[in-house]
């Protein structure tokens, strides 16, 4: 009975060992590059956009959130300061700073 139960001890810490080895496989995911916008940036990008407003583009089913991608068929606004590599849309009546590369959304302008 003890080596049945030994037996069974040691399989099951096996195969937890395996699917905990499986698990980090599944979980371990490229980062991906954190975009950083310092906070002089914030206030130039802020104020040219102010200066510069745009007509707010409608597009029903995008979130507005760091990292949503704007849909191709949105055009993209360059912003005209040095050092400043982004561009930027209105769509919903929010102001969006975007990635021209990518098209993620970096930041939302409030």
């Amino acid at each position: 009975m003890k080596t049945i139960l030994i037996h069974s001890v040691a399989g099951l810490a096996l195969l937890a060992g395996i699917s905990t080895a499986v698990a980090d496989e599944v979980i371990v995911v490229p980062s991906q590059q954190e975009v950083i916008v310092t906070p002089e940036q914030q206030t130039v990008i802020r104020e040219y956009v102010q200066k510069k407003p745009l007509a707010s583009v409608s597009l029903l089913g995008v979130e507005l959130n760091v990292g949503s991608t704007v849909p191709d068929t949105v055009e993209l606004q360059p912003i005209d300061v040095p050092e400043v590599q982004y561009r930027y849309v209105v769509v919903n009546d929010r102001t969006v700073l975007v990635d021209p590369g990518t098209r993620r959304i970096v930041q939302v302008i409030e």
